[in-house]
């Protein structure tokens, strides 16, 4: 079983389609038959084009999150104008911020009464790695500690063009991944 390898895309490439598209095609050379692939295709484009976030905001970042909604940035164009707060209605969570040890089971239990396929964006220097707290007693150093965290967007806070960066590349990650064929809800295959 050949399974998918993400790799990082440089700036330059980020606007050329074939490479992404040559991308795409190796990491569907696992054995899915055409009718499979392609039915994984446009179900993988619906749902890269259409995740609903649910925010967890709980400093400066999430100031920067809010921006991205507002004319100038206006997410909607990508899909992310949607964003709950009921952890049933999303299919990510961005966690926006500094994350207290006190804040930590909480936040848990908001990703586990998320519906499958969920994914973590880890917003800012804080969700990333503790931030400036750091060495502080009451600070988690980083939410990977209690989620599996499937992209990182790092700045304190980070520009808005970074938050677009970091969900477009969620999205790729939402394209290349099998809703039918060998993985079926980030669920491996026994072999």
């Amino acid at each position: 079983m050949k399974k998918p390898k993400i790799k990082s895309i440089p700036y330059e490439d980020f606007v050329d389609n074939e490479s992404l598209e040559q991308m795409v095609k190796e990491l569907n050379e696992g054995g899915a038959n055409v009718f499979l692939g392609a039915l994984d295709d446009v179900i993988n484009w619906g749902r890269s084009n259409s995740l609903w976030p649910l925010t967890f905001a709980t400093s400066c970042c999430g100031i920067e999150f809010m921006s991205l909604g507002a004319a100038r940035y206006d997410m909607a164009r990508f899909g992310f104008e949607v964003a709950r707060a009921s952890p049933r209605q999303a299919d990510m969570i961005m966690v926006c911020g500094t994350i207290t040890n006190k804040m930590a089971p909480v936040l848990k239990r908001l990703y586990d009464q998320m519906a499958d396929p969920k994914y973590v964006v880890a917003v800012g220097g804080c969700a990333v790695s503790g931030g400036p707290f750091k060495k502080s007693y009451h600070v988690l150093n980083g939410v990977d500690k209690i989620l599996p965290v499937d992209v990182y967007i790092p700045g304190c806070p980070p520009r808005p063009e970074a938050f677009y960066y970091g969900l477009m590349q969620l999205q790729r990650k939402v394209k290349v991944e099998k809703f039918f064929g060998g993985v079926n809800k980030k669920e491996k295959r026994d072999e």
